[in-house]
């Protein structure tokens, strides 16, 4: 055999046997995958199952949200010589109406032509209308009880949800849809500029995995998702039982928008202070605290602590228990199920759903952390794959 012939000869035994390790791996595992236990990849999403155990919860908070069945206060209001703006009672959608209803309070604090003005609360909605009013020119000092991470505005799953429990359309005045409209539409142009800085708003894929059809569910009397607004987020799409693996009726997916509050919170205070704002330790407990502070104008975001203050009998509790899992960096979605829900966050996964209106306790629930823990343990075992 010349050596012409012999690398012929050894090239096309080569081929054949690496054509018949081929086809033998394809005989051998049709339909497996990676991981199959890890992932379900058919060409559709990646949904990887969520680690859920108890020994992985590492932290229980209470938060409580502060709900106004007529909706959010945004008006004006005069307190002898001092002119009070106010801005709270957001129920679940402080964070998604922050900008909104910031930029509402902005215009009315413009109108008096001052410059110098004071506001009262450190939380999300504090923040945004703080900034928005240095955008205009104004010298703004914060007075509030305490800074983030201690404040409310940390025990939230910081979810793009404006419409959640942000009134009782029963007691909402007609005119108040339209300016929720307003609202969330400019929050959501000011969310896009934060898109790709450092996590501090992402877009992540939510799901609704349902054994009935969620639409068919009453809603309740004390706000829940009452308004929509097309044409800002994807709509939700029902998928068939081919395009995920759930073991569910009911299963939708759209895309959503989160925040990652520890970063948000401080990157915001952060600018505010770099650009010339001030924060003072300085809690509020009755009208002469405000009466007493140097400006003329008073921005009213203290949520909650605006009740005894104020006298607002409206005002109200919803108290809502998240449940932080050790964050699992392939889990990067949203998901919602009948009693539990938990969305991805860099700082850990948090679970929740509950919300007890009226309730000022702020002691976790072993229990409710128990009960939401198997409801999603339930979802996970039942994945295929």
């Amino acid at each position: 055999m010349n050596r012409r012939d012999f690398f012929q000869k050894a090239g096309l035994g080569s081929l054949a046997l690496s054509t018949g390790l081929a086809g033998s791996c394809v005989n051998q595992s049709p339909g497996t995958y990676a991981d199959k236990n890890f992932h379900i990849n058919k060409g559709y999403h990646q949904i990887p199952k969520l680690r859920l155990s108890m020994d992985r919860i590492v932290k229980e908070t209470v938060g409580l949200r502060p709900f106004r069945p007529s909706g959010p206060r945004i008006e004006t209001e005069q307190l002898g010589s001092k002119t009070i703006v106010h801005n709270y009672g957001h129920g679940g959608s402080g964070w998604s109406l922050s900008w909104g209803t910031g930029n509402m309070a902005r215009e009315m604090v413009l109108a008096t032509k001052e410059k110098k003005v004071a506001l009262l609360g450190c939380g999300t909605v504090g923040i945004a209308t703080a900034i928005l009013l240095q955008e205009r020119g104004c010298e703004v000092t914060i007075y509030t009880k305490d800074v983030p991470p201690n404040i409310t505005s940390n025990l939230a799953t910081g979810t793009w949800s404006p419409a959640s429990r942000v009134c009782d359309p029963k007691v909402a005045k007609p005119e108040f849809q339209a300016q929720w409209e307003a609202a969330t539409r400019f929050s959501f142009r000011r969310f896009q500029f934060l898109l790709g800085m450092n996590d501090i708003a992402a877009w992540v894929e939510e799901y609704g995995v349902y054994n009935e059809d969620p639409k068919s569910v009453p809603r309740s009397n004390n706000g829940g998702e009452v308004y929509h607004l097309d044409g800002l987020i994807p709509g939700s799409v029902r998928l068939s039982s081919k395009e995920h693996p759930f073991k569910a009726e009911y299963v939708s997916r759209r895309s959503n928008m989160i925040f990652n509050i520890p970063t948000y919170l401080r990157h915001h205070l952060n600018d505010f202070v770099m650009f010339g704002g001030k924060v003072k330790i300085h809690e509020i407990k009755k009208l002469e605290d405000i009466d007493a502070l140097p400006e003329r104008v008073v921005v009213n975001c203290m949520g909650l602590g605006a009740k005894p203050v104020f006298n607002d009998e409206e005002l109200t509790p919803v108290s809502g228990q998240l449940s932080c899992l050790i964050p699992q960096s392939d889990v990067q979605y949203k998901l919602s199920t009948k009693g539990a829900n938990f969305v991805s966050r860099k700082d850990g996964i948090y679970l929740g759903s509950n919300g007890i209106v009226g309730n000022w306790d702020t002691t976790p629930s072993k229990e409710q952390t128990e009960k939401v823990v198997s409801i999603l343990q339930k979802v996970m075992e039942d994945m295929k794959g």
